[in-house]
């Protein structure tokens, strides 16, 4: 019961520092959205934006992914880190849309992770901005180093994480609730070691200021 009370208390407080929240990535379709958010494993959005400028251009087309030839596309996306892995899952799963599912992203959690390189952080953020749907909470590394920093969670495993969170927080706070810790994470709380007993989050919890780095 005590740590529902916090979780409460500290998707107040992120709501009134983040009133409205959505994803900073930048895109036109689903399609665009798709590879932007697998692009932005283990890459900030900032840079994945500058990536997708250049290459929305080249690619403009959802065709164009599937003749894209694997080598010059690496190189193409290459600033966002781990691009050999992330060039050979978008356009296998460019390949995989256009033979499956018309060329279109599909709606459901169980087709979508479907796709190669998609787990469920993905998932959530690709649903939620796309059609609306709401299946669970997308961990990332913000929302991972919050939830343990201020003992909302027990787990180290991302889904166990998500799963976790999800008993605590009704379902109309899930897609809220990540994409406001991101921005308390990129905008307050920074992910390097600082002094933060008076960030607004660890006043609710003051024992987290000692609990810094987390593994």
């Amino acid at each position: 019961m005590e740590r529902k009370k916090r979780t409460q208390m500290i998707v107040r407080e992120l709501k009134k520092l983040f009133p409205e929240v959505h994803t900073t990535l930048v895109y036109s379709n689903n399609w665009e959205l798709l590879v932007s958010v697998m692009l932005s494993a283990q890459c900030t959005d900032k840079k994945v934006n500058e990536v997708t400028k250049t290459l929305f251009v080249k690619y403009p087309s959802f065709d164009d992914y599937i003749q894209a030839e694997l080598r010059e596309f690496e190189q193409d996306i290459r600033q966002t880190g781990f691009y050999r892995n992330k060039a050979a899952n978008i356009l296998k799963t460019a390949a995989i849309l256009k033979e499956k599912f018309e060329g279109k992203v599909p709606r459901t959690m169980d087709e979508i992770l479907l796709l190669p390189g998609v787990a469920r952080k993905t998932a959530n953020v690709v649903l939620a901005a796309a059609f609306g749907v709401i299946e669970g909470i997308a961990v990332d590394t913000h929302v991972k180093r919050f939830v343990q920093k201020l003992r909302l969670v027990d787990s180290q495993n991302p889904e166990k994480i998500e799963r976790e969170l999800m008993e605590l927080l009704p379902r109309k706070e899930w897609s809220g609730f990540t994409h406001r810790m991101i921005a308390y994470g990129r905008e307050i709380c920074i992910a390097r070691k600082h002094e933060c007993r008076e960030h607004p989050l660890t006043r609710i919890y003051p024992q987290g200021a000692g609990i810094w780095p987390l593994s």
